[in-house]
């Protein structure tokens, strides 16, 4: 049987006592190497996530496990966008996230896209568990097929559960396979597809909104507790993705 990967990176946030945020655990093995690199406010730490090897291929098992602890600040970015390819094993490849986040920390989750490049199949699962006072900044875009080339398949699954309760748990399928995934009532002619979603129980409510921002579209929907808001956005290409993500929250971003 062809070998396949499987790799778990560990990220540990806490605060260093003397103001800032220090990494006591920051591993990765496989094709997930991270590195610790600049955060503009000096109170913060950064880890940048680095593709060391071609993945996910099919059959591959990718796992991260973050855990911001109570007073620590991260932002976690990556140095390219994740591609998912086809391997030589006929099975999908697997790619987990679990993000916890302690009373009075933050977290930013800001990586780059993740691509489903032809022939490729995924399922990538993000769970994130906030406590109490926990701040939370999480983007995820999703573009299928690399430019000129058709779309692979690609299933996530987003949960957010705050002090145990589960207030967001969605799940989309698109690509080859996936029933009504190109139409109207999905993506369309659209092949790019992205979540911002913002917990921070000190800022004010949203209201529900349709925004315009052209030629994506984009909606603004608050969570059920108040101090969680999701804005999803469908756009041809990443590009306009990206735009159409930063269109609206720029006031309410994790500082």
């Amino acid at each position: 049987m062809t070998a396949t990967v499987q790799a778990v990176a560990r990220i540990t946030a806490a605060p260093d006592g003397r103001g800032g945020t220090a990494l006591p655990r920051l591993t990765g093995d496989g094709p997930l190497a991270l590195r610790r690199t600049t955060h503009p406010d000096p109170a913060a730490a950064q880890v940048t996530l680095v593709g060391a090897m071609a993945a996910p291929l099919g059959g591959d098992r990718l796992r991260i496990e973050v855990h911001v602890r109570s007073g620590a600040t991260l932002r976690v970015t990556s140095a390219a966008a994740t591609v998912s390819l086809p391997g030589r094993v006929p099975a999908p490849a697997h790619y987990d996230l679990d993000l916890r986040v302690d009373h009075g920390g933050t977290l930013e989750w800001l990586p780059e896209p993740v691509i489903a490049a032809a022939g490729s199949e995924l399922r990538m699962t993000t769970t994130v568990h906030l406590t109490g006072t926990a701040r939370l900044l999480l983007r995820e875009e999703q573009i299928l097929g690399r430019r000129s080339e058709p779309p692979g398949r690609l299933t996530t699954q987003l949960t957010l559960r705050h002090n145990s309760e589960t207030l967001l748990h969605q799940q989309t399928d698109l690509g080859p396979g996936a029933p009504g995934w190109d139409g109207p009532a999905v993506l369309s002619t659209h092949r790019a597809l992205g979540q911002l979603l913002h917990y921070d129980a000190s800022l004010p409510s949203a209201a529900p909104e349709l925004l315009n921002a052209p030629p994506a579209e984009a909606a603004l929907l608050p969570l059920a507790d108040g101090a969680a808001v999701l804005l999803t956005a469908a756009a041809p290409d990443g590009l306009q993705l990206r735009r159409a993500l930063q269109h609206k929250l720029t006031d309410r971003l994790v500082r």
